[in-house]
């Protein structure tokens, strides 16, 4: 199978990509998924074709600014209550066997 900006939409190897995907695809699945990969592709060359030359980047298609709250704590942890359950806790920090000598 083809990869990169050389790839065709008569590359496409449904079965090897079932395999790497780990997926079982019957025989009408299939299809479908050859058909969709086939639009997918079509799609991507026509806005390959569209010339971008002197067309600044853009960081969201819309012009909006986002209204962010406070950066605050809003919710307490009650540590004691969370560490009760633990095998071994001691200051705050869970206690485990050391498992790298």
């Amino acid at each position: 199978m083809a990869c990169g900006a050389d790839m065709d939409a008569d590359d496409i190897d449904i079965d090897h990509l079932a395999r790497l995907a780990a997926l079982r695809l019957a025989g009408d699945e299939r299809l479908a998924v050859e058909r969709d990969l086939r639009r997918i592709i079509a799609l991507v060359d026509e806005m390959q074709a569209v010339d971008t030359q002197g067309v600044d980047p853009l960081a969201h298609p819309l012009d909006a600014t986002q209204r962010l709250r406070a950066d605050e704590a809003t919710e307490r942890v009650d540590r004691e209550r969370y560490q009760a359950g633990a095998p071994e806790a001691r200051d705050g920090l869970y206690l485990v066997p050391r498992v790298v000598e």
